[in-house]
Order: structure tokens, then sequence, then C-alpha cells
């Protein structure tokens, strides 16, 4: 997964296996930097705990984490971008979150993004995308996938996708709470406030329940997908070309990317709601 010469980006969000996974990198001799994402969700303080935890790690192993505010970038936090989406939170969050540590990673020299996911969110994913048959995203779920440049972009210069891996896909949800533990990784346990009701917390709660039953389950699902129905949907169904979005220059599919339209909704939506505010608080 991960060259020698790699410059590496984890993406840290506080919790044990974004948390477990800088550690073990660190700790393997990788050059592995943090970049922590502040979503801005006050619920119980959930972001600021998060972003203690990514700190305490990083006083301990010494790399470079850098802090990022999604309000800074995009204008607005999380909860008002995702509000103004007409999306599923987690959706809408998550397609924010990787638009920006791609972004931060081409403008910083970062060659590979590596991310906490484990097998019991990988297996539930790919569920989900099953029942659906969600074939566009069944053909990117893969534990690595390649970089992917489109030359340059304007004023964001050299563009396209960072090579994005998940190194703890082997690994199931409880073997990652057990290494941070013995490696005393303190790491937030509360989930976050958007994930209450996800369809993908329902989608782990079966794939348990099946475990429990015929052990073994979840990594056979998950792997043999991955060897065996994954390199099909290669050769059938060819990655979208990516051009420049029209608004920001990063790299889409459509002529404005889904970040941008999502930025939009949500200024609309603000520009909407204030006269209102203002009539009614004078």
């Amino acid at each position: 997964m991960i060259e020698p010469s790699d410059k590496v980006l984890v993406a840290v969000s506080g919790g044990k296996d974004s948390l477990g996974l800088w550690f073990a990198l660190t700790q393997l001799g990788y050059e592995a930097d943090g970049l922590y994402l502040d979503l801005g969700i006050l619920s119980g303080e959930y972001s600021g705990r998060s972003k203690e935890f990514a700190m305490q790690l990083c006083e301990r192993i010494q790399p470079a984490l850098h802090i990022v505010k999604v309000a800074d970038e995009m204008g607005k936090p999380v909860p008002v971008l995702s509000f103004a989406s007409n999306r599923e939170p987690c959706s809408a969050c998550g397609a924010v979150k990787r638009y920006l540590f791609n972004k931060f990673a081409f403008e910083n020299g970062y060659t590979v993004i590596a991310t906490g996911h484990n097998l019991d969110d990988e297996a539930a994913t790919l569920l989900g995308n099953v029942l659906r048959w969600q074939i566009g995203y069944l053909a990117r779920q893969a534990p690595v996938l390649p970089e992917r440049v489109l030359g340059f972009g304007g004023e964001q210069g050299r563009i396209g996708l960072v090579k994005r891996i998940k190194p703890f896909v082997r690994f199931t949800e409880k073997q990652v709470a057990l290494f941070t533990i013995i490696n005393r990784i303190p790491y937030i346990e509360q989930e976050c406030p958007f994930a209450v009701g996800a369809a993908s917390l329902f989608y782990k709660d079966l794939l348990n329940k099946i475990e429990e039953r015929s052990p073994g389950t979840k990594w056979a699902f998950y792997s043999q997908f991955v060897e065996q129905v994954q390199p099909l949907l290669d050769e059938r169904f060819p990655e979208p070309e990516l051009r420049p979005c029209a608004r920001c220059g990063m790299p889409t599919t459509a002529e404005i990317c889904s970040v941008c339209r999502i930025k939009e909704r949500a200024n609309k939506l603000v520009a909407e709601i204030k006269p209102q505010c203002v009539e009614h608080n004078p």
C-alpha cells in the first residue's frame, strides 16, 4: 500500500481507528502526518473533544498534525452544510471530508491518504451498496484507490485524486479497539451525533449477528468481493472521466462538483433565513 518514498497523510478524527492507524504507521517507520478536520459539531462538544485526543497522540508520537476548520474552508460548518445538502448527514459530511482531505494532500505534497476504515466498516458499506446495487460505489470500494492526476487547474495548481489506502481492512472493530487499549491510546468513545440512526450502524449490527452464528462471514463477504467481483466491475465499468470543477477547479465527473453544490445550497439557505431572523428579532 505504501512505498518507502511516499509521504502519507492520515485522516485523523479522534476515534480509535484513525488514531490506532496513525500510531501503527509511525511505529512502522513511515513518514505519516495527521490531518484533523474540525467539523464544527457543537453537540456534546464532539468536535472539541475529538481534537483534544488527536493532539494528545500527536504530542506522544511527534509527527505533524494539521488542523483545518471546515467553516474556514467552506464558509459554513458541517451541520449547516449537511442540513442544506438534501442528503443524509453522513453522506454530505463524507463528501466534504473527502474533498478537503484530497485538496490538502495535493496542495501540500502528500502522495497517499490513509484512512482508518476497518473490516466492520467495509463489510457494512458493501452490504448497503449490494442491497441497492450501487454499481458506481461498488466499483470504488477497494482497499487501495490509485492516484489519478488531471494536470493543472488554474489557481489550484496540479490537481487530481491522491492515492487512498485503508490499511486496517483486515481487522475488526474489536481488534482495533484492543490495539488502542494495549498501546494506551485515549480516543473519543462518543458516537458522532450525526451517525445516530445511520443505516451503516444497522448493517453492522446485522453482520455482527451473522458473525456470531457463522464466524468468518464478514471477512469472507468482503475479501471475496475484492478478489472476485471487483476485478469484473473494473473491466465492465471503467473509471468515469474526470475534469476540473467549474467553481473550484478540483476533480469531478460533472461540470460543478458535489461539494460546491452543497456550499451553494448552504449559502442560499442562510441568505433566505437571515432576513426572517432580523424581521422576528429586530
